[in-house]
């Protein structure tokens, strides 16, 4: 049976009824509309559809919505402000970070949780703040790239 739950996604709250089993992912994409967040493997192997949940990149296939009521959501749409790319997104744009796309909204979610709460990373804390995300097509090199030069 469906329940009425608030979901506070980019500074927005949103009312929306799901079903006890239905994870942040689908209410995301299916009930509020928001497709930024891929869906890869649903079994939190590959971090397409990463979002932020209080300052943490958690992978939203893997959290029950009902479980992400009354906390800070943020997606991937959150990230640009007045319809301009961030500089984290830029970047991957102006490195070449974004071959195919898939990956990217979860790379960046990332990357960007690293870098607010490290702004100034290495490289080896780069890698292991985007290891729970796989990309088939750059080779890694230009997306960490494109975090090291936004950590400048």
């Amino acid at each position: 049976m469906k329940q009425l739950i608030e979901l506070k996604v980019n500074e927005e709250s949103y009312e929306t009824a799901v079903d006890p089993h239905r994870t942040l992912l689908e209410a995301l994409r299916e009930n509020l509309g928001m497709t930024g967040s891929k869906e890869g493997c649903d079994l939190g192997a590959c971090g397409a559809c990463t979002v932020i949940i209080d300052g943490k990149a958690v992978l939203a296939c893997l959290t029950l919505a009902m479980d992400a009521q009354g906390k800070d959501i943020t997606t991937i749409e959150g990230v640009a402000k007045e319809r301009k790319l961030s500089p984290l997104q830029q970047n991957f744009v102006d490195y070449g970070a974004i071959q195919c796309g898939y990956c990217t909204p979860g790379m960046i979610m990332s990357a960007k949780a690293l870098l607010d709460e490290n702004p100034k990373p290495t490289e080896a804390e780069i890698k292991r703040g985007i290891s729970g995300n796989l990309c088939r097509c750059t080779g890694y090199t230009k997306i960490i790239e494109a975090i090291a030069v936004r950590a400048k």
